[in-house]
């Protein structure tokens, strides 16, 4: 059987990228910093804008939109995913498996990744919201507002989520919205 992915030109996707394994190494400073340049040196060479990000100890989810005439999101994936793969810390690399189908390499990121086509602005909202409060929902803060690897900080710069925004307060999202 053969994998299909909804590939619409200039879309719109909400993204879950997960580590192999669940492995639990993506909020160390240092990868973090690493994540950020693995995206900016791929977004020089395939532009492609973030509306919305959040990074959490063993995945991350993410919202993409995509140039006019340009559908391509799984190479900018695989870029992203190998950039960061070649250049992680070696500190790391006894954490994780090192073999995968008799093949001698890093094994950082789960294979395949989860891609959504966000069809209408309500959807758009829900999935951002569903990023937002991720942190919550795993129970590593207990308001957005405290979790540091989010696009929330920049929401609420631009007046578009009140600081408060998912404090104390839990959130239920359809089955549709989201995927670990």
């Amino acid at each position: 059987m053969q994998y299909r992915r909804a590939k619409i030109e200039g879309g719109t996707y909400f993204f879950t990228l997960v580590t192999h394994k669940r492995q639990k190494f993506l909020c160390e400073p240092e990868n973090i910093s690493l994540l950020r340049e693995a995206f900016r040196y791929v977004m020089q060479r395939h532009p492609f804008t973030i509306d919305a990000i959040v990074i959490l100890p063993d995945h991350l989810h993410c919202i993409w939109t995509l140039p006019e005439g340009d559908a391509n999101f799984s190479t900018r994936w695989r870029l992203i995913k190998s950039y960061f793969s070649r250049n992680c810390d070696s500190q790391y690399h006894g954490k994780m498996t090192t073999s995968r189908e008799n093949k001698k390499e890093q094994t950082i990121w789960q294979r395949r990744f989860w891609e959504h086509l966000i069809k209408n602005e309500q959807d758009f909202i829900c999935h951002v919201d569903y990023i937002h409060y991720n942190p919550v929902k795993h129970r590593l803060v207990n308001a957005p507002s405290a979790w540091e690897y989010s696009s929330f900080h920049r929401y609420v710069q631009q007046e578009i989520y009140q600081i408060d925004w998912g404090a104390n307060e839990e959130i239920i999202f359809p089955v549709q919205v989201g995927y670990e």
